[in-house]
């Protein structure tokens, strides 16, 4: 299925982060979205889309688009499942979204970072760039908050992490990230994905943590 598509609306101006952790995987985001990458028109969008029980994405770029590719991909897996009789594996979400994003490359301007659990490799994080790139990480961040934040995922991630260490060294992010990016705000949403379930997490944006006092 391809798209055409010539006005690109609302944008995700953005910092989405997903990070492994000792049993599991945490996919987290700010929650603001702009037009023209300025102009704030909602503080409440939530990125962090649910695409198979167990397999989350996060969206950058244009929402429209977003939406889209997360709901022929949402389709696609659960009528894969439903043929292999099993629920599907996180590379296979991550690459039937690489593979919309690169037959509509020309079009469709939306990233993604696609996390989640399952029995074959445990917990997992890939990055999908808009022209259709793969690739499996530990921790990824996008977006445009994410360039304030290189030095301090590099800095901190350690490798097994407890739950509770992990949901913190993704809330410190993305509170680092809406303090310096003028597109990123609003609230934190975070969704922690182990072999046991799903955890839906929420941090009001005045209860994320202060690294100055301005």
């Amino acid at each position: 299925m391809e798209m055409h598509s010539t006005c690109k609306g609302v944008s995700t101006g953005t910092t989405i982060v997903a990070v492994k952790f000792n049993g599991g995987v945490i996919i987290a985001s700010d929650s603001r979205a702009s037009v023209g990458g300025s102009y704030v028109s909602s503080k409440l969008i939530n990125k962090l889309i649910q695409v198979h029980d167990r397999i989350f994405c996060c969206i950058a770029g244009s929402l429209a688009d977003a939406q889209y590719a997360t709901r022929v991909a949402k389709f696609q897996l659960s009528f894969h499942s439903v043929q292999i009789e099993s629920p599907p594996l996180v590379k296979a979400a991550a690459t039937v979204l690489k593979d919309i994003c690169f037959r509509n490359r020309e079009d469709l301007q939306a990233g993604f970072i696609t996390a989640g659990w399952d029995k074959k490799n445990g917990p997992q994080v890939y990055t999908v760039s808009m022209g259709g790139m793969l690739i499996s990480q530990p921790f990824t961040i996008g977006g445009s908050g994410s360039t304030y934040i290189y030095g301090y995922m590099d800095a901190k991630y350690k490798q097994d992490m407890s739950q509770e260490e992990c949901v913190q060294f993704a809330t410190n992010a993305l509170a680092l990230a809406i303090g310096r990016d003028n597109v990123s705000g609003g609230v934190v949403h975070l969704v922690v994905i182990t072999e046991g379930g799903v955890e839906h997490l929420f941090v009001p944006g005045d209860k994320l943590p202060k690294f100055s006092d301005e």
